[in-house]
């Protein structure tokens, strides 16, 4: 590759935007956390997209033709728990400040440091929580004095909730809403930086609720009762998250009043949201919260508004929506057709909490097309309901798929326009290491065959193609890419691993160590990816103009319509 990389020049973004417009594609998507963004001169060991380099690459995001960027719950973490899935629900993550602009980066050295910053490829988290909060105790003293009034003023807006959680937290008060201020201004200026790169960005409602959130808002949970994941075909032992559980006996008063509120407070910070597992607002999988095996409590579990007459929870009855003539006991109560039927009434009933977002969402003028719902291998019928009658669809991850199995929900030709359909996402391996594993497999072939019937319209030509597929692990994972575009689903989502070809696995869950959360953009990101796009025999990133040939090529005729575009993408792929 010579001269300025392709994704750089007006050509490119012009061709890939053409082509997302010709294939129907609304919405192309990057999603990465905070703590993944690449590290600058400023950096102590931990991501932010508020960085001069957190802004670099998001110019490169949508230079290379994505139209908006997912970030992970940004919530205050604390130093032994960096998932931001365990976050505040309303108090800013002070990690993600970047310090070194405010401060001074000479000054930000000699407190902290030096951090290998150049080679750093993931996150220190409780290294980084130390040097930061020393940094913010020292931006703190010297910029109370001028910052204090502007500081204070922006706190007597914020309602309760600022107070509410700093009186949890081990600095003073004064200075929490300092911080807390400061996070909220960078957020405010990424806004405006993304707006002008022409990006959506969308936010996470996580159903989690931190170590401090029930400590504060005790009252509002239900007694005797966790929250977590049921078995299901990708997960048969299920997850006991441990999360408490709203009162249903305070939906329609202070636990209402809480979602609301926090559904207005990310409405402000983001053009639209990932509702983290929409199953906890409407039909949440509980189970006993004081048994000494958690794992296997979570298996005996059951639905809290789905269990009328179960002997093993007997104190679930008086939450019931569903009758015990609308069960199917031919299934196991987790399945998805445990609930067969509803009436209307029924559905407003389970959709209470969920309503309170949509209604938010519509009051604020957003659309719900940029509502993501996370629904993966399980999608009772209650939620069903909930959703589809705001014309909401689910996710469909096509690693995960069972391609001999028709009906599977996460094989592309069973996606609808309105579901959002990935490769992978940050819970899964990244897909250019599945397809090293699967290489010289018979899974390798099977994917290979699938892909020659979804990409090749040439019946007589499939066999070669899907060989041409099977013999090359970065082909088989680029035509892996084109499904997607391909797809029915209009909605696109990428994870930056799967874009920038890393092998390295994010979060392993239900794992505990330090690598989950840790894995970064590299430093030298630019250079790295214009290498690993290569050429289109072995490629070890994804070129979105080669994906996007792939995916138009499906369909002839439209082929035959967009030959001049074909030309540009192929041309452009060919630079690398």
């Amino acid at each position: 590759m010579t001269g300025s990389p392709s994704w750089e020049r007006p050509a490119h973004q012009a061709a890939v935007g053409e082509a997302l417009q010709a294939l129907g594609i609304h919405r192309l998507v990057l999603s990465i956390h905070d703590a993944s963004f690449p590290a600058g001169a400023d950096d102590v060991g931990r991501g932010t997209p508020y960085s001069d380099a957190g802004r670099a690459f998001l110019s490169f995001v949508r230079a290379v033709g994505f139209t908006g960027v997912q970030l992970g719950p940004q919530g205050l973490t604390t130093r032994e728990n960096p998932s931001p899935y365990d976050a505040m629900m309303f108090s800013r993550e002070p990690l993600s400040i970047a310090v070194g602009p405010l401060l001074g980066r000479e000054k930000l050295r000699a407190l902290v440091g030096d951090v290998p910053w150049t080679t750093a490829r993931h996150s220190d988290h409780k290294g980084a929580y130390d040097r930061q909060y020393a940094a913010l105790g020292a931006l703190w003293q010297a910029r109370r004095d001028d910052s204090g009034h502007e500081a204070e003023a922006w706190a007597r807006a914020q309602g309760p909730w600022l107070d509410r959680d700093g009186a949890l937290d081990a600095m003073p008060l004064e200075q929490y809403r300092f911080v807390q201020w400061v996070a909220h201004r960078q957020h405010e200026e990424l806004r405006r930086f993304v707006v002008g790169q022409e990006l959506r960005l969308y936010g996470d409602l996580q159903i989690g609720i931190s170590w401090r959130d029930r400590q504060s808002l005790a009252g509002l949970f239900l007694a005797g009762y966790a929250m977590g994941a049921p078995p299901s075909r990708t997960n048969p032992e299920g997850q006991p998250w441990g999360y408490p559980v709203l009162d249903p006996a305070q939906y329609e008063g202070a636990a209402g009043a809480l979602v609301a509120a926090r559904v207005d407070k990310m409405l402000d910070e983001y053009d639209g949201l990932r509702v983290d597992h929409p199953h906890g607002l409407v039909d949440p999988w509980v189970y006993r919260a004081d048994s000494r095996d958690p794992g296997a409590a979570v298996r005996a579990g059951a639905r809290l508004f789905s269990s009328p007459d179960l002997s093993d929870h007997p104190s679930l009855a008086r939450f019931a929506v569903a009758r015990p003539d609308q069960l199917d006991r031919s299934e196991v109560r987790w399945a998805d057709g445990w609930v067969r039927d509803l009436d209307d009434a029924q559905v407003d009933r389970y959709a209470v909490l969920f309503a309170r977002v949509v209604g938010r969402l519509r009051a604020r003028g957003h659309r719900l097309e940029d509502l993501l719902c996370e629904v993966l291998s399980t999608w009772p019928h209650p939620l069903r309901r909930v959703m589809e009658r705001e014309g909401l669809g689910r996710m469909c991850v096509t690693q995960k798929a069972n391609l001999d199995d028709a009906r599977d929900v996460y094989r592309s030709d069973n996606a609808r326009n309105c579901d959002w359909i990935m490769v992978g996402n940050h819970d899964t391996p990244p897909l250019w290491a599945l397809c090293d594993q699967w290489h010289g497999t018979p899974t390798a072939a099977r994917r290979a065959q699938h892909l020659a019937e979804r990409l090749e319209p040439d019946a007589s030509s499939r066999a070669s193609f899907a060989a041409s597929l099977a013999s090359s692990p970065g082909r088989l994972a680029t035509a892996m890419f084109a499904e997607l575009f391909a797809s029915p689903a209009r909605s696109v989502s990428i994870f930056f691993a799967d874009l920038l070809g890393y092998r390295e696995t994010y979060n392993a869950p239900g794992t505990v160590g330090d690598q989950n959360w840790s894995l970064r953009v590299a430093p030298d990101w630019s250079a790295e990816y214009g290498r690993a796009i290569g050429t289109g025999e072995n490629p070890r990133a994804l070129s979105v103009p080669r994906a996007l040939a792939l995916a138009l090529r499906a369909d002839p005729q439209r082929a035959r319509v967009h030959e001049s575009l074909l030309l540009r993408l192929d041309a452009l792929a060919d630079e690398h």
